[in-house]
């Protein structure tokens, strides 16, 4: 796709944008408002992209052999593609290695060595961790949820605090971690590397995670500690997780890190006995398919985000948010308010990055912002929403867990990461030269 603007201005491109988000958004609140748990993903996500190219299509002058072409271009764009083999490694990768029994390790482990005292805070760090070594916050919850919850009535723990711990672990993961969906997202709409992405992260997302953590030593002691009881766990079957991410802080290839990760995983299975050959070609394809709905997204998108391009949509976007814009400091606020305001949209941060993807990155040539930085303000702005709002599939599913025990509210009142990790970002965009000279010293320039 072009990095210039070279197209006229056009508010009518942008319609069938607005088709595919307001499908997507109507649908999802007539759905919740007429009881439908998890109205929001009931119509599945490549559905309405497809309605949206059916109006950009519908819309759009031209031959339909030159649209279909336009189409084409963008759906078959190198990072589109990229991203989408990334998602066939990741699923892979996760599916695999849960199969194993990664994930039952990783969280016996974690919950045989976390004295009561500090029960809340290592909720946290589990949620992390898992998150951030399976690539998805969702899957975190999932996977400790019920245990969260069970803990935290034996433990005389305030559960609202206790959800929200594995809430703010779960975000964390999701947004730094290599395998997820919405670092692929950013980091390939972007055109940066993952790793240099990745560091910028993590001097911005570590401070918020160890000041939170210090918040839930102090306010989550139980009122009368029980001991936690030692769980059976395989130490070797969290080697994946681990090797997958030094590997990657080493700067490895994701490509090599991913299909390496997953032939750990499925060697340690094959070792211990878990399965035959073909039972782990079985997983593995069941990981390629868990990413069917993002693929087919992530092409359809590409495909429509091409012909609003080509029509002047990106341009007119462009055009009145530059005359908010006054510099790299204000652009950078912008690209955070875009994805913000279509997380909010649509609740899912992947889809609100591929959505605003392309426009961010013309924003930041055009302002001469360093795309590793845009990259990271779409993927912790898309993370803090998608851990806020009460209609995304994280939320819905954690408060399934407490069966109507604790609300919405009560959560949120404890959602203390989401708010330090949009804090300490929006210090890293306003203080002055701190950009440039972390960008110097991550990057020896």
């Amino acid at each position: 796709m072009s990095d210039k603007l070279e197209n006229n201005p056009s508010l009518h491109a942008l319609i069938p944008f607005g088709v595919f988000i307001g499908v997507y958004l109507g649908t999802g609140f007539y759905l919740e408002l007429s009881g439908v748990k998890m109205g929001f993903y009931q119509l599945p996500g490549p559905v309405c992209a497809a309605i949206g190219v059916a109006a950009a299509f519908a819309f759009f002058k031209g031959s339909l052999e030159q649209k279909f072409n336009d189409f084409l271009s963008g759906c078959g764009d190198k990072n589109i593609m990229t991203m989408c083999v990334i998602y066939l490694l990741a699923g892979a990768f996760a599916v695999v290695s849960k199969a194993m029994g990664g994930v039952d390790a990783t969280v016996n482990l974690g919950l045989t060595y976390i004295p009561a005292q500090y029960l809340a805070a290592g909720i946290f760090a589990m949620s992390a961790f898992i998150s951030l070594a399976i690539g998805t916050s969702v899957g975190a919850i999932v996977a400790l949820g019920p245990i969260a919850v069970g803990l935290a009535k034996e433990g005389h723990l305030s559960l609202a605090l206790v959800l929200a711990a594995l809430m703010g672990g779960a975000m964390f993961g999701d947004n730094l971690s290599i395998i997820s969906d919405t670092t692929i997202a950013s980091t390939r709409t972007q055109d940066v590397n993952m790793q240099d992405k990745f560091k910028i992260n993590l001097f911005i997302a570590l401070p918020a995670s160890l000041l939170t953590l210090i918040l839930l030593l102090i306010w989550g002691q139980p009122t009368h500690p029980t001991p936690v009881q030692a769980h059976s766990y395989e130490l070797i079957k969290t080697l994946p997780y681990i090797f997958v991410l030094v590997l990657a802080l080493l700067g490895v290839n994701v490509f090599l890190v991913l299909f390496s990760g997953i032939a750990l995983s499925g060697g340690i299975g094959l070792f211990s006995g878990h399965w035959t050959w073909l039972a782990l070609g079985q997983e593995v394809y069941k990981g390629f398919s868990s990413m069917q709905e993002i693929f087919l997204l992530s092409l359809l998108t590409g495909g429509l985000a091409y012909m609003v391009d080509k029509e002047g949509g990106v341009a007119w976007i462009i055009s009145k948010i530059q005359h908010c814009i006054v510099g790299p400091k204000s652009a950078k606020l912008g690209i955070a308010a875009l994805v913000s305001l279509v997380d909010l949209a649509v609740a899912n941060n992947t889809v609100a990055i591929v959505i605003v993807g392309e426009i961010s990155k013309k924003i930041s040539l055009k302002f001469e912002v360093d795309r590793r930085e845009s990259a990271v303000i779409l993927d912790i702005f898309s993370c803090i929403f998608q851990g806020l709002i009460p209609y995304g599939a994280q939320m819905l599913i954690l408060l399934s867990f407490a069966k109507e025990e604790v609300g919405f509210l009560e959560v949120l009142g404890f959602l203390w990461y989401q708010g330090l990790l949009g804090l300490f970002t929006l210090v890293y965009v306003f203080w002055g030269g701190y950009s440039r000279a972390v960008l110097k010293r991550l990057h020896g320039k």
